[in-house]
């Protein structure tokens, strides 16, 4: 089990990454729009920092574990690094692209990344299930923190310019390699990491088949695409997005705490799919607003329900499988999410160009509603059990 230290360490790493997420996800399209790049090829920027994303979360999967959990972290610290460096200094869509792509510069609002699934490896060793959710709460409320603080990094575009800014992200995103050699050798698996089981290997299978679905539509509705959407329809500039990216990460970091409450009560997947619901028809809603002040209220009403699923369903996944496949089990899933996300948001630029503006925001909610009730049907009586302590 991590110590106190180890889970500061990694909330703190965890805070700083997403600091440079959120503002990637406020402002990655509009500073490709206005450098001259289309619909189209700003989805496929968006989709390239995606499948890098998508790629190093399979090695992870895969390998993490066997390489050392803190050697990869610092890994990818340094590649999130180039990323940024890449956007503040290249004049090429090809070479952004490709440092997107390296750098796994995440548009999607979150970090959800193969040092994610590293992180949650070395924080899932809680033997309860519900202090093991807490522990997730608590490290999903970080990340969002550090999404609010990139928020508010957007709205400083007019006064320090974007290449300051990116330069900023590159070193968030890059302070990890300076932290991950802090952490002691109690976040690395104590044993080596074996093959999922048959029983566990069903599990995963299932539940990342139906990830897939909820992940295309997450695909359509990227924090920068959404960024995209206000900038075109009701004409907000930086600042106002950053202001309003800003309150959408505090009602994410309240939600984390409503959902460990919530699925105290009424059990991990009810939450997931009962939070999930509403958040889609609230989107649903929002594309359809003819003002901005009523968008922006289904917005963050949608964003105070949407991640009530994220911490409920990685300690429902962590607890489902047996300690030496967590990597494997939390690594397969996120993989599964987030090559469905490198699909989408391509398709997404050339929905708005070529169908309507708001057409990504009802496509990607009827993706997410569908996946909602099948997970629902699926996994409503598959109950996660407490780890038997040791001693």
């Amino acid at each position: 089990m991590t110590s106190r230290t180890d889970r500061l360490l990694i909330c703190l790493a965890a805070l700083l990454r997403s600091s440079g997420v959120g503002f990637a996800s406020a402002v990655l399209a509009i500073y490709l729009d206005k450098r001259g790049f289309g619909p189209a090829s700003i989805g496929l920027i968006v989709s390239a920092g995606l499948a890098g994303g998508a790629c190093m979360t399979a090695l992870v999967s895969f390998f993490g574990d066997r390489w050392g959990r803190r050697r990869v972290l610092i890994l990818l610290a340094i590649f999130g690094a180039a990323g940024g460096l890449g956007l503040a200094l290249s004049p090429s869509v090809i070479v952004i692209a490709a440092l997107s792509f390296l750098g796994m510069v995440n548009g999607m609002g979150h970090d959800r990344g193969g040092a994610y699934a590293l992180e949650q490896s070395a924080l899932s060793g809680a033997t309860s299930v519900r202090e093991r959710t807490k522990l997730f709460a608590a490290y999903h409320a970080a990340g969002d923190v550090g999404c609010a603080l990139g928020s508010l990094a957007a709205a400083l575009v007019a006064l320090v310019g974007y290449k300051t800014l990116w330069f900023a992200y590159a070193a968030a995103m890059g302070t990890g390699a300076l932290l991950y050699p802090m952490l002691s050798v109690s976040v690395e698996l104590p044993h080596p990491p074996r093959p999922l089981s048959p029983e566990s290997r069903a599990r995963i299978v299932r539940f990342s088949a139906l990830s897939a679905i909820d992940s295309l539509g997450s695909g359509f509705l990227t924090s920068a695409l959404i960024a995209y959407f206000f900038y075109k329809r009701f004409g907000l500039n930086e600042t106002d997005i950053g202001i309003l990216f800003l309150a959408a990460d505090l009602a994410n970091i309240a939600s984390n705490f409503l959902a460990e409450r919530l699925a105290g009560r009424i059990g991990l997947v009810n939450t997931m799919v009962f939070t999930h619901l509403p958040a889609s028809l609230f989107l649903i809603a929002m594309a359809f607003s003819p003002s901005f002040p009523l968008a922006a209220t289904l917005f963050l009403l949608r964003e105070l329900f949407i991640e009530m699923d994220v911490p409920t369903r990685q300690s429902f996944l962590a607890s489902i499988v047996k300690p030496e496949e967590r990597t494997a089990a939390l690594g397969l899933v996120q993989l599964t999410r987030t090559a469905m996300w490198a699909i989408a948001p391509g398709a997404a630029g050339l929905m708005m160009r070529g169908v309507a503006l708001a057409s990504p925001l009802v496509a990607g909610s009827s993706c997410k509603i569908g996946y909602d009730l099948l997970l629902l049907r699926e996994f409503r009586h598959l109950e996660p059990v407490d780890e038997p302590s040791e001693g």
